[in-house]
């Protein structure tokens, strides 16, 4: 429980810088108070995170080929679609997180996810999930 937690944190700080430098994505605009946002991109990585658990292992099996020949840059392409589905989830669930366009947005968007989130995991100490 203490890991998911971890990377539901560390999820929810990737998908706001990713909001903030990517033109395209919008995380938690039509919020109103700061609670509520912080609310929202709690929520929003929480979602991230059961997606990311259930649906990217089998997208990764299902295109190992793909991520064989291209010396493993596919991967961002499947982290794109996990943003993507996320992007449809969001709208019934009612979350205030939205991608405008899959290819090159959802690209930029996994691109600066999936750099923030290694970011993070190198810096923190490797004994934070053992206590």
């Amino acid at each position: 429980m203490k890991n998911f937690l971890i990377k539901t944190g560390i999820n929810a700080v990737a998908l706001w810088i990713a909001a903030i430098v990517v033109p395209g994505i919008t995380l938690a605009q039509d919020s109103t108070t700061t609670g509520s946002k912080v609310l929202t991109i709690i929520i929003v990585a929480a979602v991230f995170g059961v997606i990311n658990a259930i649906v990217k292992p089998i997208a990764h099996f299902l295109s190992f080929p793909l991520i064989f020949l291209t010396l493993g840059l596919f991967t961002f392409v499947v982290n794109a679609f996990m943003l993507q589905i996320l992007s449809w989830l969001s709208d019934p669930l009612g979350l205030a997180f939205h991608i405008d366009d899959f290819f090159w947005t959802a690209i930029l968007g996994a691109l600066v996810v999936s750099f923030i989130s290694m970011l993070i995991n190198i810096l923190l100490p490797d004994n934070l999930e053992q206590h």
